[in-house]
């Protein structure tokens, strides 16, 4: 299985250029969200710090604040205007606000936003309890590696819930391309069993998957495409064809999605996979050796087995 090469200078700026126009064109993403939040209900959890990879507007991190306020909260985006927008939806406290809250307690939760990949994750190994995306991890660079990451900043007993795409999304567009060039058009997704692998082999223990399809109808093609800009969804394959389609092309392009076209509106697929995994006890190392302590004495230690 070969995951998509991506230009993460693109990614960024594509992200960076959609933040002011993202919540206007983001019906699906606020779907999901809100369908990955409902899964929560069935978690015994009270996280006191939770991460958001890949926090978009911010969206799914005010509902996290809402369900967890006692919480600390650390939004993280690759992009820095998607992040300033989610910064704003949080509650901002006056001088005063902070102030009393350092006198009655030094354990008040604390809110942080964090400009970085998700592949290379600034913060310390068991800092967090809950980590949450909602479809970002399908712009991984490596997804293994950024979940092996995710697993190394979970606590022990800590709870990774997500939903990313699976590679029937915009099947239709992807047909369409491919019937007027051979070049990659609509990036690639991973699929459900190897993400499942995937978690495995980060260290994650009862990992559960779903996945469902959902479906966008629109009246053009046009229309569709311009959604998908809004939110910065653009082509990033590393080898992507630069430059617009020409005229004719675009016409080839519009008369091959009419094809799909049914009941008067033109489709656009989406697999949507929602997944969780808990980090375990992580008494196991990456290869494989188990982690035991015992006391001799006062003094403890910790010694790899094979």
């Amino acid at each position: 299985m070969t995951e998509p090469e991506l230009d993460f200078a693109e990614v960024r700026r594509a992200f960076d250029h959609a933040a002011a126009s993202y919540d206007a064109h983001a019906v699906l993403q606020r779907e999901v969200c809100d369908r990955l939040l409902e899964r929560l209900d069935f978690m015994k959890l009270q996280p006191g710090r939770v991460l958001d990879v890949g926090s978009g507007t911010g969206y799914g991190l005010a509902h996290l604040h809402a369900r967890y306020p006692a919480a600390g909260l650390c939004a993280l985006d690759i992009a820095p205007a998607m992040l300033s927008a989610a910064r704003a939806r949080l509650p901002q406290p006056t001088r005063a606000q902070r102030a009393l809250s350092h006198l009655l307690t030094r354990n008040a939760p604390q809110h942080y936003a964090v400009c970085a990949d998700m592949g290379r994750l600034p913060l310390a190994a068991n800092s967090m309890n809950l980590v949450w995306s909602s479809l970002a991890l399908q712009w991984a660079h490596d997804l293994e590696a950024t979940l092996k990451d995710l697993h190394r900043v979970l606590a022990p007993g800590g709870l990774l819930m997500f939903a990313t795409f699976g590679p029937d999304t915009l099947k239709e567009l992807r047909a369409t391309f491919a019937a007027i060039d051979d070049a990659p058009h609509v990036n690639r997704f991973i699929d459900l069993h190897d993400i499942g692998d995937m978690l495995m082999h980060a260290g994650f223990v009862n990992p559960v998957m779903e996945m469902e399809m959902l479906t966008l109808t629109y009246a053009d093609l046009k229309t569709l495409m311009r959604d998908l800009k809004g939110i910065g969804a653009h082509n990033a394959a590393t080898a992507r064809r630069r430059g617009l389609l020409g005229k004719s092309a675009w016409m080839r392009l519009e008369q091959a999605y009419e094809l799909h076209r049914r009941e008067g509106r033109l489709p656009a697929t989406f697999e949507v996979i929602y997944g969780h995994a808990w980090a375990g006890d992580k008494t196991q190392r990456e290869d494989g050796r188990q982690v035991i302590q015992f006391k001799i004495g006062e003094r403890r230690r910790t010694l790899g087995l094979p």
